[in-house]
């Protein structure tokens, strides 16, 4: 799936990857390529997988001025949820206290594209890609693409359905459909 989204990125991009599976973008960024890497709680991930590209630390105001300011093009997020219409609940798991909701609200909002990586399905089964999130919402109608361990989604956002773009080897769109609790068009290459 880090692969997968790696192939979004393109030369001159600022881009922010997320904790967790996110951050496993940089190991997939071709060495010619010259991509700005954002990152605040994954930093200790990034430092280890990039030897020898530059790293710059800053607080976190400036931070979130680069995030607010709109100049950060491609932001790769995980999800707990995703809608057909691009909405994107990934800030509190359920059954758990939430101590805040973070930054993605801001990263949601101010960047250019976002694309989400995450399993197709919960571990109960339940699937992930939903008709319209259950859970409180980090954005309203903001999700680009979708990289599952199934296949890639485009999402044109605030527009239902989304697209079924790539299937991963040895998935079939009848997989996918029964894994999936929204409709969907199929449109492979």
């Amino acid at each position: 799936m880090a692969a997968r989204a790696a192939a979004e990125l393109r030369d001159g991009f600022h881009v922010h990857l997320g904790v967790g599976v996110p951050t496993l973008v940089a190991d997939h960024i071709p060495p010619d390529m010259r991509v700005i890497l954002q990152s605040d709680s994954s930093l200790q991930h990034l430092g280890g997988v990039v030897p020898g590209r530059a790293s710059a630390y800053f607080n976190s105001a400036d931070n979130f001025a680069m995030i607010r300011g709109g100049h950060i093009d491609l932001v790769v997020l995980g999800a707990m949820q995703v809608a057909a219409n691009g909405d994107l609940a990934n800030w509190m798991i359920p059954g758990k206290s939430a101590k805040g909701m973070g930054g993605a609200m801001d990263l949601v909002a101010g960047v250019r594209r976002v694309v989400v990586i995450m399993d197709h399905v919960e571990k109960s089964g339940a699937p992930k890609l939903v008709e319209a999130c259950a859970l409180p919402l980090t954005g309203q109608g903001v999700v680009d693409m979708v990289v599952t361990d199934l296949g890639v989604f485009r999402v044109d956002r605030g527009k239902r359905p989304p697209t079924l773009v790539e299937l991963a080897p040895g998935v079939t769109v009848e997989e996918v459909r029964a894994k999936t609790g929204a409709a969907f068009e199929v449109a492979l290459a």
